[in-house]
């Protein structure tokens, strides 16, 4: 679904990518992994058009992107979901999950019934302010917002971050959801070495902006990943 090669990214005249190549599937969750400052949220925001590749080239189900911004890419089917999350936080729950229509023709300007499945603490606090919400409440409802647009490629950086354990185990169970659906590749940036590799199905391990392993998860054991991405 996602194929990037020999992507490259700068910050002003510091490049923090080096030719990366990697590829998600569709029913499948692409772990990117590595120590603080490798260039793994970078990356997804080079994927997501948030920050432009300096080079290389992307491709979505074998369309070229070329250099697109974040708003193009998301109606093309990329669904975002930042670290920190960017929530509005004076919208209500319903106010930040219409936000995602931006992305949909207008006849599908509607929360569908599986967002609340999916997320019942949603429809509890409907109409209550992002704001007010906690870190984890919030988490959901930035996970909800990009599932509105039907992405076809989900990226997900630093799902866990503070976050209690109750929800994280929920959010890993919605993952795991997403992924069985099958009509979805999931791109997951992740500090939380157990719940990144139990969700893995292909892991990535960037090391100063470098790919340095690039495998299906039964190509390597607990114990050399956990290696690769120690300091």
């Amino acid at each position: 679904m996602l194929s990037v090669e020999n992507l490259d990214l700068h910050y002003g005249n510091s490049q923090i990518l080096y030719g990366i190549s990697m590829e998600a599937n569709l029913g499948e969750v692409t772990c990117v992994m590595g120590t603080n400052g490798v260039g793994k949220t970078s990356l997804l925001r080079a994927i997501s058009g948030t920050h432009p590749r300096s080079g290389g080239e992307m491709l979505l189900d074998g369309a070229p992107c070329g250099k697109l911004p974040a708003d193009r890419l998301a109606r093309m089917g990329v669904g975002y979901v930042p670290q920190g999350r960017d929530i509005f936080p004076l919208l209500t729950v319903r106010e930040n999950l219409q936000t995602g229509f931006a992305c949909l023709p207008k006849a599908e300007h509607f929360i569908p019934d599986d967002i609340f499945e999916l997320f019942p603490v949603l429809k509890e606090m409907e109409h209550r302010r992002g704001g007010d919400l906690s870190g984890g409440q919030q988490q959901q409802l930035a996970i909800a917002r990009a599932l509105i647009t039907k992405p076809k490629l989900l990226l997900l950086d630093e799902p866990t971050e503070g976050i209690q354990p109750n929800i994280i185990q929920h959010i890993g169970k919605v993952i795991s959801l997403l992924r069985d659906r099958g009509d979805m590749a999931i791109v997951l940036v992740e500090q939380y070495f157990d719940f990144a590799f139990d969700l893995a199905d292909r892991i990535i391990v960037l090391e100063r902006g470098h790919v340095i392993r690039n495998v299906a998860k039964e190509e390597i054991t607990r114990e050399d990943l956990l290696a690769a991405v120690s300091v």
